[in-house]
């Protein structure tokens, strides 16, 4: 129970947090002989917990864990010296409680908090409280907090230190009918936000005076939910801007430094998705006008530590002031990478009084770095987040996925040696993504020597990243299909960049008739594998055998039959293994023959397994490709196998079961067909229709709260309602009947 203290954590280190820092990154300073604080009690959990955990090591600084009941035996707990239970798993009785946190640092003797980001990073309260205690708070002072996390006082106060801003009603909306008016006088579209917080929640779009009031109502609960404060303002929407920010850090000594920018506009829902630095297509020029503002800003208030203040960027690249976040931000690695500064070094470095490291004249950009954000989310059901067991979690391996973006950059005519791959993460195989947190799961970061280097290390390293439970769904999927996406690749992108390019949203990755075939050969290689390692007792390889290969999944629909034939071009007689080389061949009687040879690099034929194949191709190709598999489940005729980020039902038989599969009858139809069911798991927070009602095609239904987002869900053709199967406070669970409609 809270209170509860643990020494020396649950047993060994785990394999979380920042698995490798930048091979070009120089530590900012040496540690110095007396650490600057004897122990530094972290404010938070998960991936930045153990982030923070490492740097402070790495400086000599013990360190201090506080966890929730079910974050027991987290690796952030494991990580730290110590460890103090604050509460049960609600946020807002254990990591949102002050006063028990103060009595883990009075408990501990930390001499030093950090907040991390959220929970209590941007709460004036509790910077005070802790600083009332005697301890340092490695973050900004309660008078900037208060400022600049009060999006509404913020706003004014950077107007009056010269930062350019939005037009919007500086002011306090009452209520859904005062939001509607002033939306009308400020001018459709506008962006309702909350006055406090961040990430995303409690921030709307509206078109009409309709909208207005609904995207009121949402926000003013979202906000109250996530930071305890419902005020809500309204400023006009800027369409399809860049979402650029600046990070700054700044000490005690009236020292303020702008570190290089990063382009954050990948979103949705107002939450970033992908990250870079610097900006594509970005001059220097506007690149320091903003910095300079930004400067401005944080000596206006007095800043200290670091902050990133955001802006937008319209077509023309004028900036508008967005909103400055006092804290230490979840995309700050990009800037470390290309920086070449530990921000979380230098943040405790100002707390224990010291002076910046570097000076304006000292930054420098070094290469270019990408930031994927993983969470624990579908992006095929609108991106709602999900829940469940890691029941296998393994970060990509550094070294294959610069083997391999090496290889596709020599492709292209240049070497791309030297990268780094990065995993900031707070999760071990085994582990719970609980409904009671933040979905994200891991960041996954790539430094190369310029932007195409680094896109080709992200594609190498998603394609390598293997995530799996039963019940949970990640976002790699979509990850990986952004890497590849032609308006990325230009870096022409928006904060329209997602809705512009899947309207109709995302369906997974579309094989093209190139990726069938490779995923075709790669399936077959894997059952002749199979078949191999069946044989092995008996100290010959199965032989060359003739298989119908199918694929049935996302962006697929039924597919076709493939007749193939697998062979051994090693002809060793020993199973198929790393090193082999197999030559899968069509026999189909018609259209045009193809063949592919495989050289396996790896090859894992259970769960979580991976076959990484050097593609060669036909005699003619020019060029090879490297294609990774990933192995999810045996199935008993085939393979459920992830490439390209999307999974895929893969059918490998033997021809004469092809030929039976057509008369299999299909399986009976679900009693709740046609319902309206939830797509995750949460609370049932409203009902707005009855028995009997009519509805039409885009009516509100019902809202579920999940991870403290509000999700309005709405019917998605016209009906009646013939039977509601739950009621407000109902706890859900993913695919519950809510709605039912007349057949």
């Amino acid at each position: 129970g809270p209170g509860a203290q643990v020494l020396g954590g649950h047993g060994a280190s785990p394999p979380c947090g920042a698995r490798r820092m930048l091979a070009s990154q120089p530590l900012t300073r040496m540690a110095a002989a007396r650490p600057l604080f004897k122990k530094l009690l972290v404010a938070n959990r998960g991936e930045i917990a153990c982030r923070v955990m490492r740097t402070a090591h790495r400086m000599g600084i013990e360190t201090v864990a506080v966890y929730s009941e079910p974050d027991s035996r987290a690796p952030h707990v494991a990580l730290a010296g110590q460890s103090v239970c604050v509460g049960s798993a609600a946020s807002a009785d254990s990591y949102l409680r002050i006063d028990r946190i103060l009595d883990a640092i009075a408990s501990t003797g930390a001499e030093a908090v950090h907040p991390g980001y959220g929970f209590l990073s941007e709460n004036a309260a509790f910077s005070e409280a802790v600083e009332a205690a005697g301890v340092a708070f490695v973050g900004p002072a309660a008078f900037a907090i208060n400022a600049m996390g009060d999006k509404i006082e913020s706003k004014r106060l950077a107007a009056e230190a010269g930062v350019t801003t939005i037009p919007g009603f500086e002011g306090v909306i009452a209520d859904a009918d005062e939001a509607a008016r002033v939306a009308s006088e400020v001018g459709f579209p506008v962006m309702i936000k909350a006055s406090a917080g961040g990430g995303g929640k409690g921030m709307r779009i509206a078109w009409d005076e309709a909208e207005a009031r609904q995207a009121f109502g949402l926000s003013q609960r979202e906000a109250a939910a996530s930071f305890g404060d419902d005020r809500i303002f309204i400023e006009r929407y800027v369409e399809k801007p860049r979402h650029i920010e600046i990070q700054l850090i700044a000490d005690t000594h009236g020292n303020v430094v702008y570190l290089p920018e990063r382009e954050c506009s990948v979103q949705r829902r107002n939450q970033k998705v992908v990250e870079e630095a610097p900006a594509p297509h970005f001059s220097e020029a506007t690149w320091r006008r903003m910095g300079e503002e930004a400067v401005q800003l944080a000596k206006a208030v007095g800043y200290r530590s670091a902050g990133t203040v955001e802006f937008l960027v319209d077509a023309r690249d004028q900036h508008y002031f967005l909103e400055m976040n006092t804290r230490l931000q979840v995309e700050h690695p990009v800037t470390e990478c290309v920086a070449g500064i530990d921000l979380v070094e230098e943040m405790i470095r100002v707390a224990a009084g010291e002076k910046l490291s570097i000076a304006q004249a000292d930054v420098r950009r070094i290469g270019w770095a990408i930031e994927s954000r993983v969470y624990a989310e579908d992006p095929l059901r609108g991106f709602l987040p999900s829940i469940g067991t890691l029941s296998a979690y393994r970060p990509p391996d550094e070294a294959a996925c610069n083997k391999a973006a090496d290889l596709a950059m020599r492709a292209e005519g240049e070497g791309g040696e030297g990268g780094l791959v990065r995993v900031d993460d707070g999760c071990a195989e085994g582990g719970e993504i609980s409904v009671h947190y933040d979905p994200m799961i891991a960041k996954l970061i790539t430094h190369g020597r310029d932007r195409e280097h680094a896109r080709q290390l992200m594609i190498a390293a998603l394609d390598r990243y293997v995530i799996h439970g039963s019940a949970l769904r990640h976002n790699l999927n979509f990850l990986r299909t952004i890497m590849g996406n032609d308006t990325f690749i230009a870096g022409k992108i928006t904060t329209g960049f997602i809705p512009d390019q899947f309207p109709d949203g995302y369906r997974g990755h579309q094989l093209s008739a190139s990726e069938r075939i490779d995923l075709i050969a790669a399936a077959a290689a894997l059952e002749h594998a199979a078949a191999g390692q069946a044989n092995s007792g008996s100290g010959t390889a199965a032989a060359a055998a003739p298989y119908s290969v199918r694929i049935e999944g996302v962006g697929e629909g039924e597919g076709d039959d493939h007749s193939l034939a697998v062979m051994d071009e090693d002809c060793d007689g020993l199973p198929v293994g790393p090193g082999s080389e197999l030559r899968v061949a069509s026999t189909d009687d018609a259209g045009e023959g193809w063949s592919r040879t495989l050289r396996l690099g790896q090859s894992g034929l259970g769960p979580s397994g991976i076959l990484e194949a050097e593609m060669l191709g036909d005699a003619s190709d020019a060029t090879p490709a490297t294609l990774v598999v990933q192995v999810q489940e045996r199935l008993p005729l085939g393979w459920r196998l992830c490439a390209f980020g999307t999974s895929f039902t893969v059918l490998a038989r033997p021809p004469h079961y092809a030929a039976l599969g057509v008369h299999m009858k299909p399986p009976p139809p679900s009693p709740f067909a046609g319902s309206l069911l939830s797509p995750m798991p949460g609370t049932l927070h409203s009902v707005a229709v009855e028995v009997g009602e009519r509805v039409a095609l885009g009516q509100e239904l019902c809202v579920v709260e999940a991870m403290k987002m509000q999700n309005v869900l709405v019917a998605e053709r016209d009906g009646v309602v013939s039977e509601l199967y739950a009621t407000p406070g109902d706890t859900l669970a993913a695919d519950q009947p809510i709605v039912g409609f007349e057949k």
